[in-house]
């Protein structure tokens, strides 16, 4: 096993040979990226349970009476019902001042059309105008609105007014208020277009940089490399990130869903392939520890009261047919288009199969990819994932497939948790919610899928004739840091059991992940795009095209996905559980 091993450079490899000592804790990166994670996600909890919205109880208290009195009253949602959830949706925690600072400071690069600088820098001036351009589409959105409220309440009363005995009149009351509940929504986005904000973010984001550039050199100095380094390479990282999320904010952009993952990765390719990534910021090339410290936030968002409230059929969509695409698509790639890469194969196979980024970098820990491979996969997963979120809302639509059953295939499909909930979106609110869920019950996998690779490739894999493998290799080759991820999990959805479920969406999903942690984890993720793209060379991985192999993988294995999630979220959601789906 230890020759091996040896066989390949460390500095190759997604994770270093296999050894552990209890100096691991402050000298390894998964550790490093435990701690640097856990102090972020303790700060924000300091923060957010110690400071509460005023009158967040009373507010609850009285939405939650007129819930329960409507969903007494009436087979269906209701007007007065939807408008008391959204009095408690509107309760969060990033609403409070001390909030708003932070997000002032963790903003990326906001929104523009024609000039860059518009979204840099916009005075008072340009906010008032701004504000003053976007109020004819807020009214005419709200008129629309407003009407749409009025023919909901008059179906309402007519189905009230037979008792709520008539199935016709009910139903006729339920489009109506999905009607409504699109108009709204989309008033509501138009009137965020009137409240424009002075910023400027030539001074905030410099700020940011020395912040998290510190925070990362914390971890960079106890490992022992080279700090001073670090910190020089990381101001040319910084400002790759910056302008990614820059070209990501452009209209255009937006339009076609092509997000900052898209480029970091073009624009890093573009100087290594070019004019060559400058040795002064290759220090600061650590990918898999901004990625790894970001998934390791991620966790705290995996709660598993979402789990317990999608059911058995999102936890069929997304535990029993990713290990299944998983397993068969690593077949395939072995058995028929024979590649000559393993770990290649099983990295392109749980990237596709389980959450794209997130599980590539677990999985190519726990099987010791070369750097090269993971970033192929990467690539392959940001281009899917584009079309995906695009085609299959369109692809929906078209075919009049119920929203429901729309948002499970999606949710166990599109690769990155953005994606998805961004398609979803697309389609409904129902659509969202369902889609979303889905895809965090399957990031729960994550970890599962890294240990299950450890064990295989220990066993089948590396393993030497006649040489026993022990549990001990096992524990060397799994990435710590997804028990960072985990106890992340466990701990976050204990305190969100804790504190209820209304008191935890304003102080936790509206407060520590929304405005404190999700704003780290979005920079660095977007740190660890821009490393893959400057330590890419095409000619380094020309070779793993030969034949095409990885592209036929990835679409055979994604098309095998395609059609096995939407089976299963049919069976699932509307012929074995369809009461579940009605309470959807």
């Amino acid at each position: 096993m230890a020759e091996a091993v040896k066989q390949q450079p460390a500095s190759d490899i997604v994770v270093d040979k296999a050894t552990s000592s209890i100096s691991d804790l402050w000298k390894k990166e998964d550790y490093w990226a435990i701690w640097l994670g856990f102090i972020l996600l303790a700060i924000g909890l300091a923060l957010f349970l110690n400071n509460r919205p005023e009158g967040m109880e009373e507010k609850i208290a009285k939405a939650n009476a007129v819930i329960e009195a409507e969903a007494a009253r009436a087979p269906f949602k209701t007007v007065a019902y939807y408008e008391a959830q959204d009095a408690k949706g509107a309760i969060k925690g990033s609403d409070m001042p001390f909030a708003k600072t932070i997000s002032k400071y963790l903003a990326h690069p906001a929104g523009w059309s024609t000039n860059p600088i518009d979204g840099l820098v916009q005075d008072k001036a340009a906010a008032e105008a701004k504000s003053a351009k976007a109020m004819p589409a807020y009214e005419k959105a709200k008129a629309t609105a407003d009407a749409a409220k009025a023919e909901a309440l008059a179906a309402e009363d007519a189905a009230a007014a037979a008792g709520f005995q008539d199935a016709a009149l009910n139903q006729t009351a339920q489009d109506k208020m999905d009607d409504w509940r699109k108009a709204k929504k989309k008033a509501s986005s138009a009137k965020s277009k009137t409240s424009a904000k002075t910023f400027n973010q030539f001074t905030t984001l410099p700020v940011l940089m020395i912040a998290l550039g510190l925070l990362f050199a914390l971890g960079i100095k106890f490992m022992g490399k080279d700090t001073t380094g670090f910190l020089k390479g990381f101001v040319a990282v910084f400002v790759v990130a910056a302008i990614s999320f820059l070209l990501a904010g452009q209209s255009a952009s937006k339009q076609y869903g092509i997000e900052f993952a898209v480029w970091a990765i073009v624009i890093g390719m573009l100087i290594s392939n070019t004019v060559g990534t400058p040795k002064w910021i290759k220090p600061a090339l650590e990918t898999e520890f901004y990625i790894k410290t970001g998934l390791v936030l991620l966790g705290a968002e995996v709660l598993f009261n979402k789990i317990v409230a999608i059911g058995i059929p999102g936890i069929f969509v997304a535990w029993v047919v990713t290990p299944i695409v998983l397993i068969c698509t690593f077949i395939f790639g072995q058995k028929v288009l024979k590649m000559p890469s393993k770990t290649l194969n099983m990295v392109i196979s749980a990237d596709m199969s389980v959450c794209g980024t997130s599980a590539a970098i677990a999985t190519a820990a726990a099987c010791r990819a070369k750097k090269e491979e993971l970033t192929l996969a990467i690539g392959l997963s940001l281009v899917f994932t584009a079309i995906m979120m695009v085609a299959m809302p369109a692809a929906i639509k078209a075919t009049g497939m119920p929203y429901i059953l729309g948002g499970a295939w999606m949710g166990g499909t599109i690769d990155a948790t953005g994606a998805v909930a961004a398609a979803g979106a697309f389609l409904s609110e129902q659509a969202l919610y369902v889609a979303a869920t889905i895809k965090m019950i399957q990031n729960v996998l994550i970890g599962v899928t890294a240990f299950g690779v450890a064990i295989y490739w220990c066993y089948k894999v590396d393993c030497v004739p006649g040489q026993k493998v022990s549990a001990w290799e096992i524990w060397h080759r799994f990435p710590k840091f997804v028990l960072g991820f985990l106890t992340a999990s466990i701990i976050f959805s204990s305190i969100y059991g804790a504190l209820g479920s209304d008191v935890a969406f304003s102080l936790i999903d509206q407060g520590v992940l929304r405005g404190f942690v999700g704003g780290f984890r979005g920079w660095f993720f977007c740190f660890a795009f821009v490393s893959i793209g400057l330590a890419t060379n095409f000619r380094e991985l020309a070779h793993y095209f030969k034949g095409g192999k990885p592209l036929i993988l990835y679409v055979c294995g994604q098309s095998f996905n395609l059609a096995l999630t939407l089976l299963m979220a049919y069976i699932m959601f509307y012929v074995v559980f369809p009461d579940i789906t009605a309470k959807i």
